[in-house]
């Protein structure tokens, strides 16, 4: 490469660092960007500069501190410039927000839906009126500043998507086989940004990784559990997605030769021993009973109930098998526990514990922290507004140049109900 083609090219890569450095920080000094990044003061003071200018960032005076010199400017991420769509699709819920280039959450609506209305047509005849829900419920916010740059669309799937074309090649818990999802989303919403489709486990992970429990952390285990079991992965800062973007089906894992059939058509794969519906089934509650049996067991448990403690002791075994084995293949220094193993935590931490210590790994001298999200369930929320705002942080100006000066969802054709 040249040394007229590498100028551009790191100045990408700059932009892009000090952006990302921001974005981790929420917010900094000048100072403090030169000391995270390596860069001199005046090439921060360009980049903070043009990211300025582009919208992406705002720049405040700080407040005196009564030391001798004059302090460093403040610099944060603009929340109210562009935003990300973000999708969120499960067995019996669906969800749509509206997220700021912090993270934060500008607006969010979520609808429960019953088991049997899985189908593709119906899931995103389902997604679609929720958009427009979201975008009623965004024009109505006081306060915030409507026509925000819609910058793209991420949603979240439990199955196995293709990276290179967003393609779900399976997600046995919606029967789904070869589903060409971010063409038919893109489709009826009409929206006009790109559509990106990502695996919720991993894009809990992102998440978490970015703005959770897991940062600070190079190396992160995230593993997730409702209806399924999925698994997210970080190594040395950076999502592990696999050859073709199915790393991470953790619930997959043959743990049990003597197990039950699971939906993938395996015998004794982890997600027939932990997760909703085995736990459900050990404390002889419906195991379709969704988030409310869950619930129903947990104060059953804290009433003394000798069922439901049980079902809780048998999924801290089963749980802690999974997380043994990942441990010593993936060597990471955190694992965080999202979904309904999030919730459970408190009633199950001490028998973890005390399993994962029994199956730890002697020889080798390390400390992993097992710790819930600290997103919770806006984990995958967030994870997927990140995989749309994926282009964007790795070329901020060129991405935003592109854009159209609003993108507006509403411009789409209205939809026969």
């Amino acid at each position: 490469m040249t040394s007229a083609a590498r100028t551009p090219h790191l100045r990408r890569s700059n932009l892009a660092l000090v952006l990302d450095q921001l974005r981790r920080r929420g917010s900094c000094s000048r100072s403090q960007l030169v000391a995270a990044t390596g860069l001199t003061r005046s090439a921060i003071a360009g980049l903070v500069s043009e990211l300025e200018t582009i919208g992406l960032v705002v720049e405040t005076p700080p407040a005196p501190d009564g030391r001798p010199g004059r302090p460093s400017p403040v610099v944060r991420v603009d929340d109210q410039c562009v935003i990300a769509l973000s999708i969120e699709i499960f067995v019996d819920e669906i969800g749509a927000a509206f997220v700021a280039l912090d993270g934060s959450i500008v607006a969010s609506v979520r609808a429960a839906r019953p088991r049997a209305r899985v189908a593709v047509a119906e899931t995103v005849t389902d997604v679609a009126g929720l958009v427009d829900r979201l975008e009623a419920q965004l024009a109505d916010l006081e306060g915030r500043r409507v026509g925000h740059h819609v910058i793209g669309c991420g949603v979240s799937i439990p199955g196995l998507v293709r990276d290179a074309d967003g393609v779900v090649v399976a997600a046995p818990n919606l029967g789904w086989i070869d589903v060409s999802l971010a063409e038919s989303l893109s489709s009826v919403l009409g929206c006009g940004v790109p559509v990106h489709v990502g695996n919720d486990a991993d894009l809990g992970a992102l998440a978490e990784s970015r703005f959770g429990a897991g940062v600070g952390s190079d190396h992160m285990i995230f593993v997730s559990g409702e209806v399924g079991v999925g698994g997210g992965l970080v190594a040395a800062g950076r999502p592990v997605v696999g050859h073709l973007g199915f790393a991470g089906e953790i619930g997959h894992l043959p743990v049990n030769p003597d197990g039950r059939r699971c939906r993938c058509g395996s015998i004794g794969c982890w997600e027939t021993e932990v997760g909703e519906t085995a736990l459900l089934e050990r404390a002889g509650l419906d195991p379709e009973g969704g988030r409310a049996a869950v619930d129903e067991l947990l104060d059953r448990a804290a009433a003394g109930d000798r069922r439901a403690t049980d079902a809780l002791a048998a999924e801290a075994r089963w749980l802690a098998i999974g997380i043994a084995g990942l441990v010593n293949v993936l060597d990471p220094d955190t694992v965080v526990l999202g979904g309904l193993f999030a919730r459970i935590l408190p009633a199950v931490r001490a028998r973890l514990d005390a399993e994962l210590d029994d199956r730890r790994y002697r020889a080798a001298r390390r400390d992993v922290a097992v710790v819930g999200a600290a997103l919770g369930s806006q984990a995958v929320t967030v994870g997927a507004a990140e995989l749309a705002f994926g282009p964007l942080l790795d070329d901020p100006a060129g991405v935003v140049t592109l854009r159209p000066s609003t993108v507006s969802l509403r411009s789409r054709p209205a939809r026969s109900s």
